[in-house]
Formats: C-alpha cells, sequence, structure tokens
C-alpha cells in the first residue's frame, strides 16, 4: 500500500503523518497497535480521520457513555461503514472488538477518545490484547488499530508496567504544540514580537485559532483588543479553558487542590518544599498531586544540567500560565467585564509570571532547535539551565541557558554556550554582559569554560555599545526577538 496523499488542509504535522503513513503502508504479516495522545484541540482527530480517509479503514469516536451505550454507539459505526440500515448490537467488548477486526480487512481501526471506552469497560485493553495475540498466532486475520485519546495520564499509562498492551503496540506518537516558530505562522503572524506575546498566552495549539473569530494581533498594540474580544471575554469559551482542561483527565478529582498548585507554580515556587509551603502540605502530601498534573502534561520537571538536585517544577501549558497569572488573581472584575481596568492592573503580573519565563522558555527551546553549530560552536547533547552558589558575591542565581557538548574535557562536562534571557522591554547593556562573563568564570569550578560563548537574549534589543561590543567579539552572541523568530 502507497504512502497516503497529505490532506491539502493539514498545516505542518510532516512527521506525524509520515510516521502515521509508515505505520499503516509498512509490509507486515502480523497485527499492529499503535497509541497516539497529546492534549485536547492538536488535531489528533483531523490526523487520524485524513489517514482513514486516506487508507481505507474504521473511524470510531468514542463518547462519554456508559457501557451499553458505547457498545451500541460502535455498533452504529460498523453498521454505516457496511451500508446497513440498523446498528449491530454487541453483548460484550470481546464480540464487538472481534467483529470490527473482522470487518476491517487491510484497512486501518481508529478508536479516538479511548480513554471514554477504558472508563467504562476497563477490561478493554486486555480484550484487545486477546485478539492480538489471537491474530499474532493466525487464529484470525491480521489487522491494524490505532488507539487515541487526550486524558494523558490514561493514554500514557497503557504500554507501562505490566499492562496488557506492553509489549505489542510497535507505535506511541504523542502529537505535540506548534513550536513557536510554527505557531507564528500558523496564526499569520509577521510581526515576532506580536507573535511573542500570542504565543506565551495560547501557546501552539492549534485548536484555540478556530475559537478566536478576531483577527490575531499583527502589532502589539491590538494586544489588548483581541484579547478583550476573547481570552478576556467572560462570554468567551477560552476564558474558562483552564478549568476545562483540568476536567479532561480523569485522574484529577479534586480540582481546588491541583488549581492551587498551578497557581502556586505560577507565582514563583518551583520545588515540591515550596509548593507544599504555600499549600501548608507536607513534601510527601504534594507527591502525589505534582506527579498527576505530570502525567497529563500540565506541568514538567527541569533537571539542572550540571547539578544532580531536585528539579524545578514549571507550567508546561501557557494557557494555564496566564489564567492563573491574570485571570484567576482577578476573577470577579474580569467576569464583571472591567476588562480594561482588570488588564491594566495585570500589568506586572504579565510581564513578570507570564512573558519573563517564557522568554526564557523559548531561549532554550531556540538554542535547542534553531540555533546553528557555528553559533554554538558545535551542537549540544543537553540544553537546559543550571544554578549557581556565587560564593564571592553572596549570591545564588539561575543561568537560563545552558548548552553541554557530549564529550568531557579534563574530566568536566564542556559547556559550549551559556545564556541568559532577558524579558523585558528595556536594552541589555554592558553591565548585562559583564554578568554573563563572571557566571562563565564561576561556572569554570565545575566545567570546561575556555571556550563557552555567550548568549545574551533580550526581547527589547540592546544598547548601541553591546552591539558593537559583539561585532569585536567572537564569543558573544547576542538574541532579540527578530533573530529568535528568523536566524539561527
Amino acid at each position: 500500500m502507497p504512502l497516503p496523499e497529505r490532506p491539502p488542509a493539514l498545516f505542518d504535522r510532516a512527521q506525524e503523518w509520515s510516521d502515521l503513513g509508515a505505520f499503516v503502508t509498512l509490509k507486515s504479516k502480523g497485527p499492529r497497535i499503535g497509541v497516539v495522545y497529546g492534549r485536547r484541540r492538536q488535531g489528533k482527530s483531523f490526523l487520524l480521520r485524513g489517514l482513514v480517509t486516506g487508507t481505507g479503514g474504521t473511524y470510531h469516536q468514542a463518547l462519554e457513555e456508559e457501557r451499553a451505550s458505547a457498545l451500541g454507539s460502535l455498533g452504529r459505526t460498523i453498521a454505516s461503514e457496511m451500508g446497513l440500515a440498523s446498528a449491530i448490537s454487541f453483548g460484550s467488548w470481546d464480540e464487538a472488538i472481534r467483529t470490527l477486526v473482522a470487518r476491517s480487512g487491510k484497512g486501518v481501526i481508529v478508536l479516538d477518545e479511548f480513554p471514554f471506552l477504558v472508563d467504562k469497560a476497563p477490561e478493554l485493553p486486555s480484550v484487545i490484547q486477546r485478539v492480538f495475540d489471537d491474530a499474532r498466532s493466525g487464529s484470525i486475520a491480521p489487522f491494524r488499530m490505532l488507539l487515541c485519546g487526550s486524558a494523558m495520564s490514561v493514554m500514557s499509562s497503557l504500554l507501562t508496567g505490566a499492562r496488557p498492551l506492553r509489549g505489542r503496540a510497535e507505535l506511541q506518537l504523542v502529537v505535540h504544540p506548534f513550536d513557536y516558530r510554527t505557531s507564528a505562522m500558523f496564526w499569520g503572524i509577521r510581526d515576532p514580537a506580536a507573535a511573542f506575546l500570542v504565543h506565551a498566552i495560547v501557546g501552539g495549539t492549534p485548536g484555540y485559532r478556530d475559537l478566536l473569530d478576531a483577527t490575531a494581533p499583527a502589532r502589539p498594540s491590538m494586544l489588548s483588543a483581541w484579547l478583550a474580544a476573547g481570552v478576556l471575554n467572560p462570554s468567551h469559551a477560552l476564558f474558562t479553558e483552564a478549568d476545562y482542561l483540568l476536567t479532561e483527565d480523569p485522574a484529577i478529582s479534586d480540582r481546588s487542590v491541583y488549581q492551587s498548585v498551578l497557581s502556586a507554580v505560577t507565582q514563583g515556587a518551583h520545588t515540591q518544599r515550596e509548593i507544599g509551603g504555600r499549600l501548608a502540605r507536607t513534601d510527601q502530601a504534594m507527591q502525589h498531586p505534582l506527579l498527576v498534573l505530570e502525567r497529563a502534561g500540565f506541568i514538567r520537571r527541569d533537571a539542572d544540567v550540571l547539578l544532580e538536585k531536585r528539579p524545578l517544577i514549571r507550567i508546561a501549558d501557557p494557557m494555564l500560565r496566564f489564567h492563573h497569572a491574570i485571570i484567576r488573581p482577578d476573577l470577579p472584575r474580569f467576569e464583571a467585564r472591567r476588562t480594561r481596568e482588570a488588564w491594566a492592573a495585570a500589568t506586572q503580573r504579565f510581564e513578570a509570571q507570564v512573558l519573563g519565563p517564557h522568554f526564557e522558555e523559548l531561549a532554550r527551546q531556540w538554542t535547542r532547535k534553531f540555533a546553528s553549530s557555528a553559533t554554538l560552536g558545535g551542537r549540544p547533547a543537553h540544553v537546559g539551565f543550571t544554578q549557581v552558589n556565587d560564593v564571592t558575591r553572596r549570591e545564588r542565581y539561575e543561568v537560563d541557558v545552558v548548552a553541554v557538548a557530549s564529550e568531557r574535557r579534563g574530566g568536566k562536562p564542556a559547556l559550549l554556550a551559556i545564556g541568559e534571557a532577558k524579558g523585558g522591554t528595556g536594552r541589555c547593556g554592558t553591565s548585562d554582559v559583564a554578568r554573563l562573563e563572571h557566571m562563565r568564570d564561576v561556572l569554570a569550578a565545575r566545567a570546561a569554560t575556555a571556550s563557552t560563548r555567550l548568549l545574551l537574549f533580550s526581547r527589547g534589543g540592546f544598547t548601541r555599545e553591546v552591539e558593537a561590543t559583539a561585532k569585536r567579539r567572537d564569543d558573544l552572541e547576542l538574541i532579540d526577538l527578530e533573530r529568535l523568530y528568523t536566524g539561527d
């Protein structure tokens, strides 16, 4: 079977489409199972519908319903595919899956929103396992099946430990949000400053664009009106998106606890102990909610690339961060449609809790994905951050960007580059360069820094003196928004 033609309306997702195409077209005599998952509104269903259209097969999207109703819905899907006037009736999931497999032939079977089915039929993965083993032994015909869902904790655990499908699924495809450059193209924003602001608020989730009828802000000056018409409008679906996101994962039960954790992280608590302190809970009591939020894809743990310490906990979803930094602390005024007043009062929070952390993250992404070897002096094996205890100045600070080479020099990890990200609107001056140089000197105690480059990221640009200095030096790189979005 040839690789299916890419749907004309599909934006980007070239690698995902290629992986799915390879799954259904690879010549194999045995059965094949794949798992596809990612947060809501990433375009998973669109991808899979296009795959079924291009290759043939059966696409079934599950609903939140009881076992009997779910079996009836699948019976109606199969009957529709067969051109029957009435639905097929099933007495068990074993009967339903075997009928579905027998009906599919060489086409791909897609069970979308799989967690809805598992919630009322926890035996379903075991049923699919038995059918798979029967097909592998030759008792029944081979088949290709894709299981898809948005409940990250459910989908990511399908292939772990002693779960029935472990060792049987050969595709595990995670559909991530667009990166910040792809997002700018998707939204049609050419101004890097405007693109940065939009991405800091809604991230790279493509489905949000369909919900925002107003044209994306072409310039930063258009942001307030755009927000008032959408994200900050109490009548708009995205106004309560953060609450809706938590309901999509069945592992999140007491949402008040998880909302409090997200608020604490947004406001600057980045370790398990700090978060527990904000919630008046012990370290041990925080383990479970943090693990659930991590599995759901709402937070991430960023490890220090040079020190084996506890990782820093950060918000993984810009929309969640924006909600907890801007809307939630001033919810009554936003709900009362005193939007202009509330937005003006949120300026400082927006800069410190949203734009600052987001700019730091984009600086790391640029270094990891877009910076050239010429810029960094090689290709990094790891990109992240590190924490520094400066004994001479009695300071403790975080180096925002650290690019580590794969080799070691003199028994120490070799640093290709270190960087600092300034997310404010002010221009970076010579003092910022001096600070980076001092960081490099301090890091020499535990890393090889003889050839380490300095990366100065600035949202507000640079003074003429710094620009002139960078032209004279080969170890200093200046990265403004323009270069962040278009350069290497």
